[in-house]
């Protein structure tokens, strides 16, 4: 049997993908998966043992419906049983369509609720896990769910570049909207504690748009932090947070590669609803549950209330308890 999975954004939900991997490997062994993944994404999926190929879609080269039948009919050929569609939008629906092979499809959530929530008339609330609606897609395969065991890999190489920070307190302030970060004076403040009260010494990591963000962030911790935004590859990234004591983070990225590489994180929610994942020893859920909260799919740039009460009343001394609850420190 030769499959081909797509889901070709984003870092988190590429990483969520993972469980459905190894479950449908040990199913079917013998099986060959094909990973279809967008070019600057790869790094999410790449060196999982549970794929044997990455295709890798280029949205510039592969543009328009031509440019989509174009790239399929280059991938026709290599006789696919199956297409998991895991991402389940236009794009991947055509090129399920255009391969032209039995397709089993994510099932999102109704198109009714989005309508909805995007008109503010009701708050979003997950029907289930985003891994488990992944399960639903394979269970006609008998591919059955086992709990959110994610897998993210990097190389001996990507742990010699950050080896200077083992057991570093890593903080992930960044997220791909505003609402869903938390505050700069939160993670600052938290990072002072930790560093004053624990002697922690911690690594601020982001991508390149981060930089100015996690400078402040380390002026209001009193100069607690080494700012590493835009300075690690996401490999390197990982590697981070494996060699790590902790991290804390937004609903973003990060959250996800910490669980795959089985450290703990500790995943800051506010607009949007932490019931999409599941917590365990390697994710603990710091959440306020405001009255209005949760009240977005994926976040926005400005809070719908102008308030944003969801993470300005989180308080840095309210995450120091928790992690010192959950780490055994008091």
């Amino acid at each position: 049997m030769r499959v081909l999975v797509i889901r070709l954004s984003s870092i988190g939900d590429i990483i969520l993908t993972t469980p459905v991997l190894k479950e449908f490997k040990k199913k079917y062994p013998d099986a060959v998966v094909d990973f279809m993944v967008l070019d600057k994404f790869k790094d999410s999926i790449e060196g999982c043992p549970y794929v044997d190929n990455l295709i890798i879609f280029n949205k510039k080269e592969h543009r328009g419906i031509k440019g989509l039948k174009k790239f399929s009919d280059s991938i026709k050929d290599n006789g696919y049983d199956y297409v998991f569609d895991l991402h389940s939008k236009l794009r991947s629906v055509a090129i399920s369509i255009f391969i032209g092979t039995k397709t089993l499809r994510y099932r999102k959530r109704a198109l009714w609720k989005t309508l909805l929530v995007k008109a503010r008339l009701i708050k979003y609330s997950a029907d289930d896990t985003i891994v488990k609606n992944y399960f639903g897609a394979l269970k006609k395969l008998g591919v059955e769910y086992k709990g959110e065991d994610l897998n993210f890999t990097f190389s001996e190489k990507d742990i010699k570049a950050v080896s200077e920070y083992k057991d570093f307190v890593v903080f992930a302030p960044g997220a791909s909207k505003n609402t869903k970060k938390w505050t700069t004076e939160g993670f600052g403040n938290l990072a002072r504690l930790l560093r004053e009260k624990y002697g922690k010494k911690i690594a601020l990591i982001g991508g390149a748009g981060d930089k100015e963000i996690c400078e402040e962030i380390n002026s209001i911790s009193h100069e607690s932090c080494v700012n590493l935004a835009g300075k690690l590859s996401l490999k390197e990234s990982g590697a981070l947070l494996s060699e790590s004591d902790f991290l804390v983070t937004n609903d973003s990225g990060p959250f996800h590669i910490s669980r795959g590489v089985k450290k703990k994180a500790f995943v800051i929610f506010g607009p949007t609803d932490p019931k999409m994942f599941e917590y365990d020893q390697y994710g603990v859920l710091v959440y306020r549950d405001e009255p209005c909260s949760p009240c977005s799919l994926h976040g926005d740039k400005i809070c719908p209330k102008k308030h944003f009460n969801c993470m300005k009343n989180l308080k840095a001394e309210d995450v120091l308890k928790i992690i010192e609850k959950n780490m055994g420190w008091c």
